[in-house]
């Protein structure tokens, strides 16, 4: 028997810049009681003949749904704000929603900054070297590339795009149940929160 799994390593954010840094207001209290209320965020990368891609998600605490993400060549400030704002388009959240990421430079960059005052959200940064405080949207990438990257060979960042974005609308959202919100899917807890409210 030989392992599919491929244990692989690169940074994707750069935490040594001057801009300002939120304080850990999150604190790994990873519980909500309702939609948009707490959004995690993260970029993560699939490797492709072609070169890397980069993909960063946005995930909703309650119902551990990816409520927005984007992909594109290269690691930007542009491409998390991409994300950001194709999940407030698609969630349209009413009140102050609780924005947690890592400290890397795209999402401390001031353009990234302004996009959450805009949105009207409070931002939480993971402290220091600590993987632990982002650990939800970090165990979405994980089996993301457990479940899809890692048991296919891509030609073309085209093809990734297809395949990734197929998983997480499709797949990871519609069908794939999570112990942490009963075995239910992220789509399903979502929408039995409106009848419950």
């Amino acid at each position: 028997m030989k392992s599919r799994t491929i244990k692989k390593y690169k940074a994707t954010t750069n935490s040594k810049h001057n801009l300002p840094v939120a304080a850990n207001v999150l604190n790994q209290q990873f519980q909500a009681s309702a939609p948009n209320q707490v959004w995690m965020t993260d970029i993560t990368y699939i490797s492709t003949d072609e070169g890397w891609l980069y993909l960063a998600s946005i995930m909703d605490l309650y119902s551990r749904k990816i409520v927005g993400f984007h992909m594109d060549e290269r690691m930007t400030k542009s491409l998390v704000i991409k994300a950001l704002d194709q999940a407030y388009r698609f969630q349209k959240p009413r009140g102050e929603v609780l924005h947690h990421s890592d400290r890397g430079s795209q999402y401390a960059s001031l353009e990234y900054q302004e996009r959450l005052k805009k949105y009207k959200m409070k931002g939480s940064m993971s402290r220091k070297g600590n993987c632990y405080d982002n650990a939800c949207i970090e165990s979405f990438h994980s089996v993301l590339k457990k479940e899809l990257v890692y048991l296919e060979k891509f030609k073309t960042r085209k093809e990734a795009r297809e395949r990734i974005f197929e998983y997480i609308a499709c797949f990871y959202n519609g069908k794939r149940i999570h112990s942490s919100i009963g075995y239910f899917t992220p789509n399903q807890y979502e929408r039995m929160y409106l009848p419950a409210a």
